[in-house]
């Protein structure tokens, strides 16, 4: 429960910083990618956000 309420609240930031609610927008970047190989599949993802000389990302 913790986690979910973690990765709402981070989401919740990522939009407000995107619509620009607090000032400039700021565009918010998005990666996928899915790997295949002997031992299995694997699916991984992220979001980001950058803002002149600071960026947050969080991916899996």
């Amino acid at each position: 429960m913790q986690i979910l309420r973690m990765v709402l609240l981070v989401t919740v930031g990522f939009v407000l910083a995107a619509c620009g609610a607090d000032g400039e927008p700021i565009q918010p970047t998005m990666s996928a990618n899915i790997g295949v190989g002997s031992s299995g599949t694997h699916v991984g993802g992220g979001v980001g956000l950058r803002s002149g000389g600071f960026g947050v990302y969080l991916g899996l």
